[in-house]
């Protein structure tokens, strides 16, 4: 569960990036920061929201509750890892490999004359 919420934000927050990026014109720094400040508010309600719904499982609530709450805890503690880890970590990540990387997104449309993929239509 962690994991498929820390890809899912991951991949956001690399879109996003990539968007300022490509679109905007930033840096790959610039980029990379306003990327995370866009995302950190919908970021932080999702694992705030996780969190708080896995607290009764994680304190072990309920009818044979103390054999659950381990998976809760591992839970908790893997978001917050997760969380961590996309909003600092992954920015950095982004901003080496991107480094030298042109700032535009080539199209891949055959249809498209900017496309190494053109190709013309033959006119009758």
């Amino acid at each position: 569960m962690a994991l498929g919420v820390a890809g899912a934000d991951a991949i956001l927050l690399i879109a996003y990036a990539e968007r300022y990026r490509t679109t905007k014109g930033m840096s790959v720094i610039d980029a990379a920061w306003e990327a995370g400040c866009a995302r950190l508010r919908p970021l932080l309600m999702v694992v705030i929201g996780m969190i708080v719904a896995m607290l009764p499982l994680a304190i072990g609530m309920g009818g044979g509750g103390e054999q659950a709450a381990p998976l809760g805890r591992a839970v908790i503690g893997g978001l917050l890892a997760a969380t961590f880890t996309t909003m600092f970590i992954l920015p950095l990540i982004y901003a080496v490999v991107q480094r030298g990387a042109p700032a535009y997104s080539p199209s891949l449309d055959p249809d498209d004359p900017t496309s190494k993929y053109y190709e013309p239509k033959a006119t009758t």
